[in-house]
């Protein structure tokens, strides 16, 4: 599980870099109704994104010892996650990777919450390293028990920096918006620079970690 744990941090922190989230919050925390609206965008990614996870898990459970016994095409998705990881590098060095994307018309609770799952789709590169993550449990030596445990801590530590936006509005009102807007311009900026990278890397760890388990039959962590 340290080992586990040793991976998925720095997965999260790279999950996080998600301007285009954040710039949705920004934009549902200056509608009519800030906190509602902003909450319920980000209550809607994050289930969005446990849902996924836990979908996953159920469908490993019902193939028994998967989870504690990884199988080859286990590595095989892993393999072509890094492919993916790597095409997005590429895909994503024009700098546009931050683009925002909001809803049009007037902001609803619902309707940010609908919203709050759309981004798990339009904010694709994204998605990659929490793919990444669900494939190093997939691979790892846990109980079903045990991977939902951690995709469901994952998704909750996931939510806490985002909670920023709401939480603001709620203590000081619209005078949050500059500060907000400035931060969302800030992570914008370091995705366009870092998110190219990380990929690459990203791809080529699920490459060598597929590649070790092709060549010798074992896991690396």
């Amino acid at each position: 599980m340290t080992e586990l744990l040793a991976i998925i941090a720095p997965l999260l922190l790279i999950d996080i870099l998600n301007p285009v989230l954040l710039a949705a919050l920004i934009y549902a925390a200056g509608s009519s109704r800030p906190i509602a609206n902003s909450g319920s965008l980000l209550l809607g990614h994050t289930l969005a994104y446990l849902v996924v996870g836990l979908l996953i898990s159920i469908g490993l459970e019902a193939l028994g010892e998967r989870l504690a016994n990884p199988e080859p095409v286990d590595f095989l998705f892993e393999f072509l996650l890094g492919v993916a990881c790597l095409y997005g590098a590429f895909a994503s060095r024009g700098g546009s990777v931050s683009e925002e994307r909001n809803p049009e018309g007037e902001l609803t609770p619902f309707k940010c919450l609908a919203f709050g799952v759309i981004i798990n789709i339009i904010s694709a590169p994204f998605a990659l390293p929490y793919a990444a993550v669900i494939s190093q449990i997939v691979d790892a030596d846990l109980s079903v028990s045990s991977a939902v445990a951690v995709l469901s801590a994952y998704n909750f530590t996931y939510a806490l920096p985002f909670a920023a936006v709401p939480l603001s509005v709620f203590l000081v009102g619209d005078r949050a918006q500059p500060v907000l807007q400035r931060v969302n311009a800030l992570m914008a900026r370091v995705a366009d620079m870092l998110m190219p990278k990380v990929l690459l890397l990203l791809g080529l760890w699920l490459l060598v970690d597929a590649g070790y388990y092709g060549m010798t039959g074992q896991v690396i962590i």
